[in-house]
């Protein structure tokens, strides 16, 4: 597993299976939050490094959403660790196997029933934040998909939004992505908030990513 730190708060920990898988850790006032849970075998390696961190326990986990990838180590992790577990509401059932995924024939669960809770939301649907990070709903890749953004270190953990290829904006993998369409239009997110850095789970770091997003829009 490699780790890097890529703003303040934040730590990425990747790993290679055909392509890349990051999860990130944030370091909080009084622990850290682990946002997505990667693959199962990546449980001793994260449990590890929050250790060694030494900024405190891991207090809580957040999905960007809810494919086998995003949360494959929760149940090592929660076998050593007794931590909440957050998506969005409208992923939980898919997460859970109540419906298959968008253009999957079976509804498999990636989660236990009942684990997940739902972010709070405030009287308008705006996600509240958990711990330093802002959720915002930006589905397309999975119906319930959201990102995380910081808005101390300015820096836009974006899931499977996209992937990215030498530091460009790609397209979310087609084959995985339940609605295309609307991915491309969840990715205006990044000209709202402009972060300075963006991260995705299957790829590298992009840079000012707003300033290439009308680009990405016209290539999809």
């Amino acid at each position: 597993m490699k780790i890097h730190q890529i703003s303040d708060h934040i730590w990425s920990l990747k790993i290679w299976m055909l392509i890349p898988i990051h999860v990130w850790v944030v370091v909080e006032e009084n622990g850290v939050t682990l946002v997505d849970a990667g693959l199962p075998t990546m449980a001793k390696g994260i449990l590890k490094f929050i250790e060694q961190l030494n900024a405190g326990p891991l207090k809580r986990i957040v999905l960007t959403h809810g494919h086998s990838d995003h949360t494959g180590a929760i149940k090592r992790i929660l076998k050593v660790k007794t931590v909440p577990v957050f998506a969005h509401r409208i992923e939980i059932p898919y997460m859970e196997g109540d419906y298959p995924y968008p253009r999957r024939k079976k509804a498999i669960p990636s989660i236990a029933k009942g684990l997940a809770h739902a972010f709070l939301e405030d009287e308008n649907k705006n996600l509240e934040p958990v711990g330093s990070l802002t959720p915002y709903f930006a589905p397309g890749h999975s119906p319930g998909h959201v990102v995380f953004y910081h808005h101390d270190d300015r820096v836009l953990l974006a899931g499977d939004l996209f992937t990215s290829k030498k530091g460009k904006l790609h397209k979310p993998i087609s084959m995985f992505t339940a609605d295309m369409n609307q991915a491309v239009k969840s990715s205006r997110i990044v000209s709202q908030l402009k972060p300075e850095r963006l991260e995705v789970c299957h790829g590298k770091s992009v840079f000012l990513p707003a300033d290439q997003l009308d680009e990405y829009i016209d290539k999809t």
